[in-house]
């Protein structure tokens, strides 16, 4: 369990669960760093550690990194529509802009027609093999806005493994202080 502080391209993750308590990730901009209060211990996140599992999930450091620009990362198209678990959604697919470093060369993403939230995405390796799958399992319509509150993400490399995510609460566009996303305020 956590809770997670975000505003633009920055974003503090506190972990609250008893085994990780007091862990915390600090993402600025391109950067991502991670506190462990047992060792104390101050690491910046770089490199091939981006694509390991976060905290042992299916979800990687670098899935979290992309999450908020994926636009500058893909170029999409349409192609086309499908019924997916009795909804209509428009099926994008996203490829990797040249030059562009991706965790995924390839996704597909199935996006509700009538409450424009994504469904399931596929993320594909640059020869065609399927990655991960992350399905949408339950939207609510939080304020004004309809939002995915549980998924499940699975890693297609590992055989029987699934990490299901959950929001518990959420509050939008919250005052959040400049020092919340400091280096200082990670330990």
């Amino acid at each position: 369990s956590m809770t997670t502080y975000a505003q633009e391209d920055n974003a503090l993750t506190i972990f609250t669960n008893p085994r990780d308590r007091g862990t915390k990730f600090l993402k600025r901009g391109e950067d991502l760093w991670m506190f462990f209060p047992d060792a104390e211990e101050l690491i910046k996140i770089s490199g091939h550690m981006l694509s390991q599992g976060m905290m042992g999930s299916d979800f990687s450091y670098q899935d979290i990194m992309e999450s908020d620009k994926l636009l500058e990362l893909y170029e999409f198209r349409l192609l086309g529509e499908e019924e997916l678990d009795g909804l209509l959604c428009y099926v994008l697919e996203g490829t990797a802009i040249p030059g562009q470093e991706v965790s995924y060369y390839r996704r597909k993403a199935w996006i509700d027609k009538e409450r424009f939230v994504g469904l399931k995405e596929e993320l594909y390796a640059r020869s065609g093999r399927l990655l991960k799958v992350l399905h949408t399992t339950k939207v609510e319509q939080l304020e004004d806005r309809w939002y995915p509150v549980e998924s499940v993400m699975e890693d297609k490399l590992r055989k029987d493994t699934r990490t299901e995510f959950y929001v518990e609460s959420i509050e939008f566009n919250p005052h959040i202080p400049a020092t919340t996303f400091t280096l200082e305020n990670l330990r």
